[in-house]
């Protein structure tokens, strides 16, 4: 039977990962309320909420994990000239709602699982320090991005959205880089998919996942503002304003 939580903005109990179904897999908890302080107990405990509109707050913890760690990423000749001449520019937590917004958007083989609940509780995340964005721009355009959650060293990836042909991995690639740089440790994939694969990503076991965010992630979330890089290109305005 699955539990169900409280109401109650300030609790952070969940049951103990090991209660979570086996199919469908990892289903742990369901009900409770997208507070930024439940956020960040789950995230810190490898829980992460998944529901679609119509459906109480759904709480997951996969087994097998899909991670990818920075120092694992795999760059293909393509995207490698991409990253060289693709004439991307990414910035950093300069547009998380449009990124948040970008990957709300309805796929073309899917709905979409970020509902307004979702969106408004990252955006909450972000407003406090927790939650970041990467945008990758393109003739003024925003291409492509991705966002998610820091707590200690690990990037808890939540999604990432493409307009134009690489601009997801292009976000990912400057993700890491910066990652690199400040110090961290794991990026949580959640849910193992080709497109993670093809950069890197690969499964391990719950326990395995538990153990590094024992090691990574602090008692307390970190909500230190990121280094942010320039601003990113000015988008151009209607043909009517244009030169």
């Amino acid at each position: 039977m699955i539990h169900w939580l409280s109401n109650d903005p300030e609790d952070t109990r969940f049951p103990p990962t090991t209660a979570a179904l086996p199919e469908p897999n990892g289903l742990l908890a369901a009900g409770g309320r997208l507070t930024p302080t439940r956020l960040l107990a789950a995230y810190g405990r490898g829980i992460f909420p998944w529901y679609e509109e119509g459906q109480p707050v759904l709480w997951w913890t996969p087994d097998p994990r899909a991670v990818l760690m920075p120092e694992e990423i795999r760059i293909s000749r393509s995207l490698d000239k991409t990253l060289r001449n693709g004439g991307y520019t990414v910035s950093v937590d300069q547009e998380f709602q449009s990124v948040v917004e970008g990957c709300a958007a309805p796929r073309a083989d899917a709905g979409t699982w970020i509902t307004g609940k979702m969106a408004r509780a990252y955006c909450q995340l972000h407003d406090l320090g927790h939650a970041h964005s990467v945008e990758a721009w393109n003739r003024g355009q925003l291409a492509g991005g991705l966002y998610g959650v820091t707590i200690g060293r690990v990037f808890f990836g939540e999604s990432m959205f493409s307009r134009q042909r690489d601009a997801s991995k292009v976000a990912l690639v400057h993700l890491v880089t910066r990652l690199r740089e400040m110090g961290y440790g794991l990026i949580d994939c959640q849910l193992p998919t080709s497109h993670l694969a093809s950069l890197g990503a690969r499964l391990i076991d719950r326990k395995d996942f538990e153990s590094m965010l024992g090691e990574l992630c602090p008692g307390e979330p970190d909500s230190a503002d990121w280094p942010r890089p320039p601003a990113p290109p000015e988008r151009p305005g209607p043909a009517s304003e244009r030169p």
